[in-house]
């Protein structure tokens, strides 16, 4: 929904220009298409996808682990002596937060996986922009927009950039 409001305001916003200039030329790219059948980009995501797995693969043995030990406290804590219990239970709480922390370092907002996936797929992603770009160039398109998220330029010629004319508008 909010991408067609935003197409329709734009259509008429430039279709009531039409009149004044030339009718502005559009183009789409679908970006999920173009990563899947690039074969850098495949090779890229199946060197990702391994790395995730294997990142799993540990992460699901630690959380094995954990449930193991803690299984195994629930068995025996009501013959343990209070201070075995409590060395058990600080054992199994260190044994959480190292999972926890694995997890975080591996899949977190800042983890391995998003600066793996900035290091390996930025420069596959410059290419295919640079890409559209002299594309949008050599066929003389005013905007490219990308239809594979939310509606945005991924091109756009500078004449219809309108930022300065609304900065002053403000002052």
């Amino acid at each position: 929904m909010k991408k067609f409001c935003f197409v329709i305001v734009f259509a008429f916003l430039f279709g009531s220009l039409s009149f004044i200039s030339a009718q502005p030329k559009f183009g789409y790219v679908d970006s999920e298409t173009i990563m899947k059948q690039l074969p850098d980009a495949q090779d890229t995501q199946k060197k990702l996808d391994a790395l995730i797995k294997e990142w799993q693969d540990e992460l699901a043995k630690l959380e094995k682990d954990w449930k193991a030990k803690y299984d195994d406290y629930e068995k025996r804590k009501l013959i343990l002596s209070e201070q075995k219990r409590a060395d058990v239970e600080k054992e199994l709480v260190a044994l959480e937060d190292q999972v926890s922390k694995y997890r975080q370092d591996k899949f977190g907002v800042r983890g391995e996986l998003f600066q793996k996936q900035e290091e390996l797929m930025k420069p596959i992603q410059n290419r295919i922009f640079n890409a559209i770009q002299d594309v949008a160039k050599e066929e003389d398109f005013d905007f490219i927009f990308d239809r594979s998220g939310d509606m945005i330029f991924l091109y756009a010629k500078e004449e219809f950039d309108v930022t300065n004319l609304v900065l002053e508008k403000l002052k």
